[in-house]
């Protein structure tokens, strides 16, 4: 391909996850950086082990074997006792995140079944090697999704590891490990659901014990085999716990692909909101005959109600198309997201052909104040004004006579029998920061583009989940609270949400960490951060390609010490490309398309935005037609 070269994989002997660690960690001492990462990695080796020679037998549904109660009323002093020492989550936070005792939460794609808990009630299990049923086992599933957390004894906030097995229908078994934070100490980046206290032993409500936490973790399973039972992890750790309150299989929504994504970047004020439709630009990149809608409460700290939902063809500006079709939800018209929590509309027949231009309108009945937020929304948005009430089914566009700097909510637009869907990853560059305000111009547009003109080649969806200021291993927004920095959490934290929930995705495209060199990160911090997401979608079954990182010298905090830490990244990408073993099914060198030949430490002048940093629209277009398509879709 122009500007890069492929990794292959040749060789005698399967490389195993660590195989692959101790290659990326060659360049550096990072091994810690890659173990508070390494979250849920899982072998997906199958191995044969009849039930009858593991003793496996007897498994019992998750409310079955819950043996511990861990979630208590505000005032109720020593009822229940979460972490050994009588702390316990609060119910009163949990209902005001819209979390009630039996209700689903969706988490990472998954219904989740939250334990029935009250008073006396066990609502969680510690656990130890416990044979769990699923309630629709045997069934096929994309993967479990475990909603736990973690507690040490130790004082030292460190995540709590264990060791458990998926055993299929066939006979067969898999293994896998489970990193679940301590709910204290753990980071709110990746968290399902930050709390505002705990109680504890002594005292409850407000002061009583910090922030707390609940996480969801994805175990990757073989589609091909139907799941009897899972066994839970075992923790070998005296000093550990781990706690799981949920578990639930991901359908294998093979029919579904996505089609447009945003990534939610923060929590910011917004608004306020009341009584008021949204609506929300977006553009289709692979087509379809059926359509289904995603919206998201992620970092939030209280429910959402959505009161009407409407998608339609775009005419000029807020104007339709046509008639804007009603979305329900389980057959009502609206619906309510907890705190963390997805919703997905129910499918509606409607042709949405490649390359088009969509309206999603969102009536919010109650009053918002602050929302998950994608931020640089380079497309315009609008809304009516508050008071004006539903006006989801407008075709005028007279209505929405404000504008909306952000996507709030909406993260997805699936359609049905789509040919899959490749992933951008990375930061402004890939948003599109500085491109041309409703131009479709950022590089993973014109790469859909060229999918679309493409004769001989399936038309992936191209779901755009680059954020701007982000960063491969560290947090710009922290992950909860109501911020004014909106540069999401770190590539790594938001992978299982933001990568590995969309449905249909075969590819992913890594172009970051100029930013992490820009703020201080070391270029072994970068490589290893890299090398983690790789070695993560490997266990999903998704190729991953990277990008060498573009230069920007002359541009903000982009000084000799970055430059020189650029190079060195950018070099071992470029090994890579040659390594029969790299972690990378291909390195895409779009530091030689951008690079200014004459001063390679610059963008070329004509590729420059003005900032010495952003491509400009002709830059981006040189970044997306030097991708190989037919190395893209695996030709």
């Amino acid at each position: 391909m122009d500007g890069g070269r492929t990794a292959g994989h040749g060789t005698d002997r399967p490389a195993t996850v660590w195989d692959h660690v101790l290659r990326v960690v060659s360049v550096g001492t990072v091994v810690v950086l890659l173990l508070v990462a390494f979250n849920a990695s899982v072998s997906r080796d199958v191995a044969v082990r009849p039930a009858e020679e593991r003793g496996e037998s007897g498994a019992l549904p998750l409310s079955d074997v819950l043996d511990g109660t861990g979630v208590s009323q505000d005032g109720t002093v020593g009822s229940a006792d979460l972490d050994g020492a009588g702390n316990s989550l609060s119910a009163r936070t949990l209902a005001a995140a819209g979390w009630r005792p039996g209700q689903e939460v969706v988490l990472l794609d998954t219904p989740l079944e939250l334990p029935a808990y009250g008073p006396g009630r066990p609502d969680h299990v510690t656990a130890d090697g416990q044979s769990v049923a699923l309630s629709a086992a045997p069934a096929r599933w994309d993967s479990l999704t475990f909603l736990a957390t973690g507690t040490r004894t130790d004082g030292t906030g460190a995540d709590v590891r264990g060791e458990g097995r998926v055993v299929y229908a066939d006979g067969t078994t898999q293994d896998f490990p489970l990193s679940v934070p301590d709910w204290a100490a753990g980071p709110a980046g990746d968290a399902a659901l930050s709390l505002p206290y705990a109680n504890s032993a002594t005292g409850f409500g407000q002061g009583a014990i910090g922030s707390v936490r609940l996480y969801a973790r994805s175990v990757p399973l073989d589609q091909g085999r139907e799941v009897d039972h899972v066994v839970l992890p075992t923790v070998a750790d005296d000093d550990a716990s781990l706690h799981v309150f949920s578990l639930g299989g991901r359908p294998a929504t093979q029919a579904w692909t996505g089609t447009w994504a945003r990534a939610v970047s923060g929590y910011a004020s917004v608004g306020p909101w009341e009584d008021q439709t949204l609506r929300m630009t977006v553009r289709t990149t692979t087509g379809g005959h059926k359509a289904r809608l995603r919206f998201d409460n992620t970092f939030a700290a209280r429910p959402v109600t959505l009161g009407a939902v409407s998608v339609s063809l775009r005419g000029q500006g807020a104007a339709t198309h046509g008639a804007a079709v009603p979305l329900t939800f389980d057959g009502a018209p609206g619906a309510v997201i907890p705190a963390g929590g997805r919703l997905v509309t129910d499918p509606v027949d409607l042709l949405l052909p490649p390359q088009t231009e969509l309206l999603v309108s969102v009536h919010l009945p109650e009053r918002v104040t602050a929302a998950p937020i994608h931020y640089a929304s380079v497309d315009t948005n609008y809304t009516s004004v508050p008071g004006s009430g539903d006006q989801t089914l407008d075709r005028t566009g007279e209505p929405f006579t404000g504008l909306v700097e952000q996507w709030p909510f909406l993260t997805g637009v699936e359609v049905t029998d789509g040919p899959g869907a490749v992933v951008t990853y990375g930061d402004s560059i890939t948003d599109g920061l500085r491109s041309t305000r409703d131009g479709h111009a950022r590089w993973p547009d014109v790469l859909s583009a060229r999918l679309h003109r493409s004769q001989d080649l399936p038309n992936l969806g191209v779901l755009n989940l680059g954020v701007a200021g982000n960063r491969i291993t560290s947090d710009g927004y922290p992950g909860e609270g109501v911020s004014t920095y909106a540069s999401g959490v770190s590539m790594l934290h938001r992978a299982q949400r933001d990568v590995f929930a969309q449905n249909g995705v075969e590819a992913l495209v890594v172009f970051a960490g100029i930013n992490d060199l820009r703020w201080g990160a070391t270029p072994d911090v970068v490589v290893a951060g890299l090398g983690r997401l790789a070695l993560t979608a490997e266990e999903h079954g998704v190729r991953v390609f990277v990008a060498t990182l573009a230069p920007c010298a002359g541009g903000s905090r982009c000084t000799p010490e970055v430059e020189e830490a650029r190079q060195r990244v950018n070099a071992h990408l470029r090994s890579e490309a040659a390594d029969p073993e790299s972690v990378f099914t291909g390195v895409w060198d779009f530091d030689a398309v951008l690079r200014d030949p004459a001063l390679p430490e610059r963008l070329r002048p004509e590729f420059d935005s003005g900032d010495h940093l952003h491509p400009n629209d002709a830059g981006l277009r040189a970044v997306a037609e030097s991708v190989d398509l037919y190395e893209l879709v695996g030709g």
